[in-house]
């Protein structure tokens, strides 16, 4: 229309989050956002997946005279070529893009020296890790340029695939897909009796799957206005593009983590199933045989696959069940495309069969202390949005809770919670499927569904300092939707986090 005016991406937002959150029917709501000019790329595929896939080093380290091990991780600038025809600016941990695995053993005390080489402030998150609030790599844990940060602790948890990623309140997002990722490894007694393929880079794989926009061969973080923020037009693999992994074995253990700032992907085969054996806090109680998989960003699973000699197999992005959103077509509800090319060798070295019982967990319901209410809502839960100033929840320390976590909108949200792994006990009363029957720490959360989580907070209290919970769509998160609570000692009292500016709104920038 001739004269007409584009909104700029930040009233668009508002106008569709407004559409989304008054309940627009979907067939309104979408000519709504196309009349806005919303863009929503489909994903390009490559032509052919014969790029070998790249494998994070595992990190290096050193054991101190008091058996601390020792990792070091340098966040700095650098190119990375993905495309044929062009070099990208990248930022990486230790390289150019993404960063190495750190592994370590249950029971371990480990430290990371972090150096920020970047031109501005980050910080690192050990996400999924119990540990103490001070380490956690949170907001309140922020990395100066050329400032180096030392966090120490003792790995108290269950084997797992844990990830580390910036967390610096309103520029998480830019941070996480500009490269700063990458897996932190946990090895116990349990994952070693799984009798899982274990050797790294060769049965047992990292998979971080992303995607991305390029802009004249640089990325571009521009979502066109959409409400959940970036859906990129190309998928990567730890930073391969149309990637082919070579399979040596019979059985192969892929580590997904969706590493993705906004994208929710189901993945599987079209002519296989697959096991699933871990899901973001450690092994389930025993294998089960799944057709999809749905992960929300930072969610994780490890799942086994069976190959034949000679034969290939395609790892796909289905089109995921989403819920009950307004606008699926918006939010990545009709995307599918191809992820992984797995081509197994002419002869295979035999793999072990998985054990028929894995773990034994479970956290008592009957032993709840408190039940808490979260009412995710725009860039609001409970009707308030982050203040790096105001504690908004206090736990005591050695209780269980449960956190009732409630998605208001018509639009996709999932919810994480630091320090600790929950257990989903229901969803709207009935018992959680299968895949979500493990230890987790992040969950995602359809729209109009309440969602019970059962929680303990142990070993660690600190009254001045915080841990989040927040949506992990990094855009949302960037934006105000998240909150602080601080675990307290008996005779303790909350007290602001010393250094936080208070004043309310999201802290961050709109898009």
């Amino acid at each position: 229309m001739t004269g007409a005016r584009t909104p700029d991406r930040a009233s668009l937002r508002r106008r569709t989050l407004l559409l989304l959150a008054a309940g627009a029917p979907a067939v309104v709501a979408a000519g709504s956002l196309a009349a806005c000019g919303a863009s929503v790329s489909p994903v390009t595929e490559p032509d052919a997946f014969d790029r070998p896939l790249l494998i994070p080093p595992l990190a290096e380290s050193s054991v101190a005279a008091d058996g601390t091990r020792v990792f070091t991780l340098e966040a700095r600038a650098g190119t990375s070529r993905f495309l044929d025809d062009a070099t990208t600016s990248t930022w990486g941990f230790n390289g150019d893009f993404l960063g190495p695995t750190l592994r370590a053993e249950r029971g371990e005390r480990v430290a990371v020296e972090v150096t920020n080489s970047l031109p501005e402030t980050t910080s690192v998150h050990w996400h999924g890790m119990h540990l103490p609030a001070a380490m956690d790599g949170g907001p309140h844990q922020s990395v100066e340029p050329g400032q180096t940060w030392r966090p120490e602790w003792t790995i108290d948890q269950a084997g797992a695939t844990l990830w580390y990623h910036p967390h610096p309140h309103g520029t998480t997002e830019q941070h996480v897909y500009q490269g700063l990722a990458g897996l932190f490894l946990i090895d116990d007694g349990e994952t070693e009796a799984a009798a899982l393929p274990d050797e790294y880079g060769v049965d047992d794989i990292p998979v971080i799957v992303q995607d991305k926009s390029f802009d004249d061969g640089e990325l571009t973080i521009d979502d066109g206005g959409n409400e959940v923020g970036l859906l990129g037009s190309t998928i990567m693999v730890n930073g391969t593009i149309g990637a082919v992994l070579d399979v040596t074995t019979e059985i192969v253990r892929l580590r997904i983590l969706n590493g993705s700032t906004a994208r929710t992907y189901s993945f599987g085969f079209a002519d296989r199933s697959f096991t699933l054996v871990a899901s973001d806090g450690g092994l389930l109680r025993s294998p089960v045989e799944l057709d999809r998989i749905r992960l929300s960003p930072a969610e994780r699973a490890e799942i086994l696959v069976r190959m034949e000699p000679g034969t290939e197999a395609m790892l796909h992005s289905f089109k995921p069940e989403l819920g009950r959103v307004a606008v699926p077509f918006a939010v990545g509800g009709n995307d599918e495309f191809d992820v992984l090319r797995l081509r197994a060798a002419d002869s295979l070295a035999p793999s072990s069969e998985p054990a028929g019982a894995f773990s034994e967990f479970g956290l008592d319901a009957a032993a709840v202390a408190t039940t808490r209410t979260f009412q995710l809502q725009g860039r609001e839960i409970n009707g308030q949005r982050m203040d790096m100033g105001r504690i908004d929840e206090s736990v005591q320390v050695d209780t269980t809770e449960i956190w009732e976590v409630r998605n208001q909108d018509l639009s996709p949200h999932n919810f994480h919670v630091h320090d600790v792994q929950f257990e989903v006990l229901d969803i709207d009363g009935d018992a959680p499927p299968p895949e979500l029957a493990g230890r987790k720490d992040t969950v995602y959360t359809e729209p109009q569904r309440t969602y019970r989580l059962l929680m303990r907070f142990e070993d660690y209290s600190d009254p001045a300092m915080p841990y989040m919970y927040h949506c992990h769509l990094l855009r949302h998160e960037d934006e105000g939707l998240m909150g602080q609570f601080v675990v307290l000692a008996p005779g303790e009292v909350a007290q602001p986090p010393a250094g936080a500016s208070s004043g309310g709104g999201s802290g961050g920038h709109e898009h």
